[in-house]
């Protein structure tokens, strides 16, 4: 009797995980920075800290799937749970609002383009970039048509959201055939939009670097198409473990958890169609 369990909470036996994981993230950022400073061996340190970081995720989420099932995930262990996803969310909403944040920095408070001695562009070519104060986007450049590619990528998306909400109200009354579709999907939905999107850095008018439109443009587009990647990939393992039988109508946090940070995905997206595409090219020349 001294040794029954008298609460609700669910105490965790002794894990490697987190040892390993803040070894292998450490390895990942150091051998990051020795890349890009040209260290010897920095891209084989980085891709041993990716590594471990893969697996940590892989062998941390396959315990905490094994304690599902064991019954450990009390009522009151799934609430914290899910506060613990909603903080993630919004530590992630926060990386946006820094993205955000230098857009309209950029765009509201534009400065005159800075060049080296004797330029007068920053791009060699017909198409190049005159050096003008308070425009934006700088004049000379062409834009993306925002009701192109882009139009088709946010059906797309506002598609997705409507097939993972279908997958779950039908994990909610017991059809699986409806989870399974539903994610079916939303999955393809979410590798077509990456498709598109790749497609459209391809073929975008303005770099990466040199000026501060296309900074802001692929680092803001580019971190959330970095998020879809990672999305799908979580509806990818919510796919598998569908089909092994896994989640029920009482229990399936993992697979709301998917659906929360596709939801946010989703959102995330109409502000950066609205703010970079439509409002952000302006009165720009678009490119044909």
């Amino acid at each position: 009797m001294a040794g029954a369990k008298s609460h609700d909470y669910h105490i965790l036996p002794p894990s490697p995980w987190p040892l390993m994981g803040a070894a292998a993230a450490f390895a990942l950022f150091g051998g990051l920075v020795m890349w890009m400073h040209k260290v010897a061996y920095g891209a084989e340190v980085m891709g041993l800290g990716l590594a471990g970081v893969l697996a940590t995720m892989y062998f941390w989420w396959a315990d905490v799937v094994k304690e599902a099932h064991a019954g450990d995930h009390t009522p009151v262990v799934s609430l914290h749970l899910r506060y613990g996803m909603i903080l993630f969310i919004a530590s992630e909403v926060m990386f946006f609002v820094g993205w955000f944040w230098a857009w309209f920095d950029f765009s509201l408070f534009p400065v005159a383009l800075q060049f080296n001695e004797g330029a007068t562009s920053i791009i060699e070519g017909p198409n190049s970039i005159t050096h003008a104060a308070g425009v934006w986007p700088p004049k000379g450049l062409e834009v993306i048509d925002a009701f192109h590619l882009p139009l088709l990528n946010t059906l797309l998306l506002l598609c997705s959201g409507t097939t993972v909400t279908w997958a779950h109200h039908a994990l909610l009354h017991g059809d699986r055939e409806g989870l399974k579709k539903g994610l079916w999907l939303t999955i393809i939905l979410g590798a077509v939009f990456t498709s598109v999107q790749a497609y459209e850095y391809m073929h975008a008018p303005f770099p990466f670097k040199g000026i501060n439109y296309g900074a802001a443009f692929f680092m803001a587009t580019g971190f959330h198409g970095f998020h879809v990647l990672v999305g799908t990939i979580f509806l990818i393992v919510c796919l598998i473990r569908a089909y092994k039988g896994h989640f029920t109508p009482q229990q399936h946090f993992g697979f709301e958890a998917a659906a929360w940070y596709w939801h946010f995905v989703d959102v995330v997206w109409l502000f950066l169609f609205v703010v970079v595409y439509v409002w952000g090219g302006w009165g720009a020349p678009v490119h044909g």
